[in-house]
């Protein structure tokens, strides 16, 4: 067995890897109560994040790290409509640490980690200049969700911006498969 797949058999569970990503979903939707579209926003990322990131082989701390930023990632939105009146992703991204480093916290996740996923929330409407694996799987993963979210009804308008991100964002193999797949095939037709 390679370090790789030893990476990810090992999991959460593995040496220096703290923090129980249950409680923080948990506390993440109580903190979002009443909103069930930011609710399974998170929850949305959150897989997509661990799919590419167990996929692109990073390792189990970085990958245990990577998932709690993605269920803390927009935790500034709430803030920054109140402060700000938008939810901009500037506004966010200044915002998201002091209401995400609580929350992390309390679900036992240690400063290391803390700070890890809190610099990932302040950085993750940041496209340019990205040098982590980590933040650019949350990135693509933010977007995998988002480019559909921001227009259900609309497959051309979709299919443009997953274009444009395809070229000027997205780098790893598994987050480019699953653009294409759900932005940029023909194969499947929906009924009429």
């Amino acid at each position: 067995m390679d370090e790789k797949d030893d990476a990810q058999r090992q999991g959460p569970d593995a040496p220096g890897v703290t923090g129980d990503p249950a409680a923080l979903e948990l506390a993440m939707a109580a903190y979002d109560e009443g909103d069930p579209r930011r609710i399974h926003h998170f929850l949305k990322v959150h897989e997509l994040a661990r799919t590419i990131g167990l996929a692109e082989g990073l390792d189990a701390r970085t990958l245990h790290v990577l998932e709690a930023a993605a269920i803390v990632h927009d935790a500034g939105i709430h803030e920054s409509e109140r402060i700000y009146g938008n939810a901009s992703g500037r506004h966010q991204e200044e915002l998201g640490p002091a209401v995400a480093r609580p929350l992390l916290e309390r679900a036992g996740y240690d400063e290391a980690s803390v700070e890890r996923a809190c610099w990932l929330v302040a950085h993750h409407h940041t496209y340019i200049g990205i040098e982590d694996d980590d933040h650019q799987v949350l990135v693509e993963a933010d977007f995998l969700v988002n480019i559909y979210e921001d227009a259900p009804q609309d497959a051309e308008a979709r299919a443009r911006v997953a274009r444009q991100v395809a070229e000027r964002v997205f780098r790893t193999r598994t987050g480019l498969a699953l653009l294409c797949s759900m932005y940029l095939s023909d194969a499947y037709a929906p009924l009429p």
